[in-house]
């Protein structure tokens, strides 16, 4: 793992990385195969230390797991840019993790049950009134004919970088520098 350049920027209270983690809607896969990159935005779930996502067992994402199951997985936020009077130091505010693992198929039909589980309340908060079957996972197929597989990036490492918003710097539409003057 790679040190964070700016230090301060460094955020390492597990409760709030936890917190991000859970409530952050899409990552970005990071996978590379043959010395080609290959990113992609995902749907995720942060359970049990780890990153679960769902996908086609089929397709480019599979095939660069297969050769390299070594991953890079991004999740940030912005949350404005905070002015300043001196334009090098107009800055954005943001959080972001990168966490560092392998990438496995889920063969476990109970956690692949629990994960899918997780990524229906956590985009879908009570829409459906009862728990997800084992049975859907074994049995569905998309559209294109493809099944549904879970995978699951275990952690070795997890990073965090942040600027946390500055209230009476962020910029909103009307805001110049002659009014932060006045």
């Amino acid at each position: 793992m790679f040190p964070i350049r700016v230090q301060r920027r460094t955020c390492t209270d597990t409760g709030k990385i936890q917190h991000f983690l859970e409530n952050t809607r899409t990552g970005f896969l990071g996978l590379s195969s043959e010395d080609v990159p290959y990113v992609i935005p995902l749907n995720f779930v942060w359970l049990n230390d780890a990153v679960y996502f769902h996908g086609a067992q089929d397709g480019r994402k599979i095939i660069y797991i297969e050769h390299n199951p070594l991953a890079c997985f991004t999740v940030s936020e912005d949350y404005g840019t905070i002015t300043d009077l001196v334009p090098a130091n107009t800055d954005t505010a943001y959080m972001s993790v990168i966490i560092e693992g392998t990438v496995i198929r889920v063969t476990d039909i109970n956690e692949a049950t629990e994960a899918m589980q997780a990524m229906l309340d956590k985009y879908v908060p009570g829409y459906y009134d009862r728990p997800l079957a084992h049975s859907h996972l074994e049995r569905y197929v998309s559209s294109l004919g493809s099944k549904t597989a879970v995978y699951k990036l275990t952690a070795d490492s997890v990073s965090a970088k942040e600027n946390e918003v500055a209230p009476a710097h962020m910029y909103y539409e009307g805001r110049t520098i002659h009014t932060d003057r006045a």
